[in-house]
């Protein structure tokens, strides 16, 4: 394995290697989140606008598994009706629905007209929020700051209120992600330090346990930590190009993956069983790690997929082991499906890809060749998403929830102040959630219910909920078409 303190980024090599008269030279080692205040304050204003796919490619969709999945999970899936809120309700009094009820799927349908379209609640810190998620029953919310302190929110009834503030530990420049067990009792964070911290939600607030990851890298940084489902293992990618699972039991570091030719921006756990991992990185390629086959001593993924031209921020699992979404610094979203990996020809054009990127995402404007709209050779994503910004630093991109909204969405955070939620099948925005004056690095949506919270650079972190402000012409002809038949619902 390669010398970790001597290890040199494809894109830092790439500059070495162009840089000309000595003058120029420049090896940045990390693409990723800085850890100096000399990146960009994430304050683009209108100097950048996120080009949008007018007409999104959906031919490998329109024939996948996902789509008649999520079109059975939104009571969707069938002949094209009238699927007016007034008719569902006009047939469940009719005795029309199953179990003289809506379905899973016809509630889906249904959350689907009343999207988050307003912030009701904010919260102002002095410097930029960097993470903010959902614990995993909706009870509580948790935002990271760069001030070095997590503060927690109890969000059940109805509620956004603060009930705890927790500073953190050996922090440099800033807690980077977080992570709450399954059953909310503990939480973690991870920053610019050998260790990934664990400390109770409810306990001693002053009780910090340090979890040692044994890195060979002597500027090491945990970028991404996830938990396992029975809340004993934390995977989690770092700035040395390895994956590191830590046994919570044991109390020991018991695996290092050596996965990635430069920073692992991105880890997720596939589903449940906790076996089969993914990870991103800046090489921009997501890979595919099946635990019970794994040789530590000669990692060997089970496959790759490629397709982006640039590094990988973020990659969220479907949760069920076959579909995964990447953020990337190409200003893309992509969806994947791990039956279908890439060749070789795909990996060598994502590399050269990221060889020829030679300008820096964190402080420089997206140049326009950057902007490239066909796909690269052996690219096997099954979408492509257009329409958000990924500068300055790691953005993040989810599914929406299964309860909710049968995973219909997927949303993400962007640097020009936003949060854009696209339709998975078509590949178009639906909604955007514009207020922050800065980059938007985090969003998280209720598990359970229609609210999502957007965590920006501007200092702020805001609820998003709906709420009607205005009836347009498509509603009032839709009351005066069927005014009867609504009023006659009780």
């Amino acid at each position: 394995m390669m010398d970790q303190s001597n290890r040199i980024s494809t894109r830092g090599l790439m500059r070495l290697l162009h840089g000309g008269r000595a003058a120029s030279l420049q090896l940045i080692q990390s693409d990723s989140d800085d850890d100096s205040d000399s990146a960009w304050d994430g304050r683009l204003g209108d100097r950048y606008n996120p080009p949008v796919d007018q007409h999104p490619d959906t031919r490998d969709i329109d024939y996948s598994e996902i789509k008649e999945k999520i079109l059975l999970e939104t009571a969707n899936l069938g002949p094209k009706a009238d699927y007016s809120i007034t008719r569902l309700l006009r047939q469940r009094q009719l005795g029309l629905c199953r179990n003289s009820s809506f379905s899973h799927g016809e509630c889906s349908r249904v959350a689907s007209h009343f999207l988050p379209n307003n912030f009701t609640y904010t919260d102002s810190y002095v410097q930029k929020a960097f993470c903010g998620i959902y614990s995993q029953d909706g009870n509580i919310f948790m935002s990271a700051c760069q001030d070095q302190y997590i503060r927690l929110y109890d969000t059940r009834n109805g509620k956004f209120k603060n009930f705890k503030t927790i500073k953190a530990r050996d922090v440099g420049w800033s807690v980077l992600d977080v992570a709450f067990t399954p059953d909310g009792a503990c939480l973690l964070y991870s920053s610019w330090s050998d260790y990934i911290h664990i400390c109770n939600v409810f306990g001693d607030v002053e009780n910090h346990t340090a979890l040692d990851l044994n890195p060979e890298e002597r500027r090491f940084c945990v970028f991404s930590i996830t938990v396992s489902s029975d809340g004993r293992e934390i995977l989690g990618g770092a700035n040395d190009g390895c994956l590191y699972v830590f046994d919570r039991e044991q109390n020991s570091r018991t695996l290092k993956i050596d996965s990635h030719e430069d920073d692992v921006n991105a880890v997720a756990f596939a589903d449940v069983s906790s076996q089969i991992l993914f990870s991103g990185g800046d090489d921009a390629l997501c890979k595919v790690w099946d635990r019970r086959t794994l040789r530590e001593d000669s990692p060997q993924p089970v496959g790759i997929l490629s397709g982006h031209r640039d590094g990988i921020t973020f990659i969220d699992s479907k949760g069920d082991a076959r579909y995964l979404i990447s953020n990337s610094k190409d200003q893309t979203i992509k969806l994947w499906d791990i039956r279908k990996f890439s060749p070789k020809e795909g990996l060598d054009a994502s590399r050269m890809a990221v060889i020829q990127q030679n300008w820096d995402y964190r402080w420089q404007q997206v140049p326009k060749r950057a902007l490239k709209k066909h796909k690269l050779p052996g690219d096997t994503s099954l979408m492509t998403y257009r329409g958000h910004g990924v500068l300055h630093t790691l953005i993040r991109c989810r599914f929406s929830p299964s309860f909710t909204t049968g995973q219909q969405y997927v949303y993400s955070g962007c640097s020009t102040g936003k949060v854009v939620i696209y339709d998975v099948l078509t590949g178009k925005i639906v909604k955007k959630l514009s207020n922050h004056e800065a980059c938007v690095r985090d969003v998280s949506w209720h598990p359970y219910e229609e609210k999502i919270v957007s965590s920006s650079w501007d200092g702020r972190v805001r609820l998003w909920e709906y709420r009607q402000a205005e009836y347009y012409e498509d509603d009032l002809a839709a009351v005066n078409c069927k005014g009867m038949e609504f009023a006659s619902v009780k």
